[in-house]
């Protein structure tokens, strides 16, 4: 067997090369990976003003990248500095003394002998375990504090990746189409299993924004509107807290809930069971009303294969990785679908030949 050496070293350089690149951009690829998502979502909004604006694209995507802005990046960077504020603000006021988190735990504490009486009785040395949850309680407001003081500190290169993510956007908003087209042109796995691939990305990518993003962004909100009404300060943290566990399985009851009992164990039960009852009757029940209409079946993926990837994406790629883990698993899911569906096709045809029998002349 001859091997095909001009083919074979072009493989190897396209191999290296493509290595080289992507490590050459590898700073900026969430940048692309946003871009290439707002251009998914905002795709038919594009071609609906480009029609409108008799086909001039370049005006097309700028309209459509002002809409963007307006409707959805700006509103994001207000919640964003609100949060970084009010973190710093935070992390000030551990860090003199002036707020002591333990506290509340003793004062829970104080309230409730019950509890420790139980704790005694199954063995559970109360005071070694006030010591360590205060002291953990301390340390992860500092860590959480901490880290929203480091991003007010990287604002330059979060700008970067901003302006950054803007232009490349305008141009996949103006040119998606043709990069599509080019990238089904050039893979060379047939054009029939990369369109499948990649209407299985947008699919995917559209339900996980729609679906938990939407939805999770909502459930902050009231849970955020619900606090500063209740008077419980740092609502905007409070808000964005119950919007990233509202991505993972805990929910955002698991913040809620404790403040509408600490109410209630303080004896403001005006403010308690109004935490507590808007919590499940508005808050909790978001989820299960908007996510049939918003998501439907568009993954196509077991609710368990969708929480493994979602946590996986988060620990790999951080607040990107709630789109990026569905989205790699979607991939896999797919790709061996399509093995399947080549091998059984494959299988089919040669036992069809082998029924019919060897040709005769």
């Amino acid at each position: 067997m001859k091997f095909n050496v001009p083919y074979l070293f072009f493989f190897i350089l396209l191999f290296g090369i493509t290595a080289a690149f992507v490590g050459l951009i590898s700073d900026y690829l969430m940048a692309v990976f946003w871009a290439v998502v707002l251009a998914l979502l905002f795709h038919k909004l594009n071609r609906k003003i480009e029609s409108r604006v008799n086909g001039k694209q370049n005006l097309a995507a700028a309209l459509t990248l002002g809409i963007i802005l307006m409707v959805v990046i700006i509103p994001c960077l207000l919640v964003g500095f609100a949060i970084v504020s009010e973190g710093i603000e935070i992390y000030h006021q551990i860090d003199s003394g002036e707020l002591q988190p333990h506290v509340y735990w003793e004062f829970v504490q104080s309230r409730i002998p019950a509890v420790e009486e139980f704790l005694e009785q199954v063995g559970i040395n109360t005071v070694d375990l006030h010591t360590n949850l205060s002291n953990g309680i301390t340390a992860l407001s500092q860590s959480v504090a901490g880290k929203l003081l480091s991003v007010s500190q990287n604002i330059a290169s979060f700008l970067v990746l901003f302006f950054l993510m803007l232009y490349i956007l305008f141009f996949f908003l103006r040119d998606g189409d043709d990069l599509v087209r080019a990238l089904i042109w050039a893979l060379p796995i047939g054009d029939q299993k990369e369109w499948k691939l990649l209407v299985r990305f947008e699919k995917v990518a559209k339900a996980t924004v729609r679906g938990s993003l939407v939805i999770a962004i909502l459930q902050g909100t009231l849970g955020g509107i619900l606090f500063w009404a209740v008077g419980i300060p740092a609502a905007v943290l409070w808000g964005v807290l119950m919007t990233l566990l509202s991505l993972l399985p805990l929910g955002s009851g698991i913040v809620w809930a404790p403040a509408g009992v600490i109410f209630l164990i303080q004896g403001d039960y005006t403010s308690g069971l109004t935490v507590l009852l808007v919590g499940a009757c508005f808050i909790g029940l978001l989820d299960n009303i908007l996510r049939p209409r918003l998501v439907g079946s568009d993954t196509k993926m077991p609710d368990y294969l969708v929480l493994i990837s979602t946590l996986g994406g988060l620990s790999w790629f951080g607040i990107s990785g709630f789109i990026l883990g569905p989205v790699i698993t979607a991939f896999f899911l797919t790709c061996w679908e399509l093995l399947g569906e080549e091998f059984n096709e494959n299988h089919q045809n040669s036992h069809h030949q082998g029924a019919s029998g060897p040709e005769t002349d």
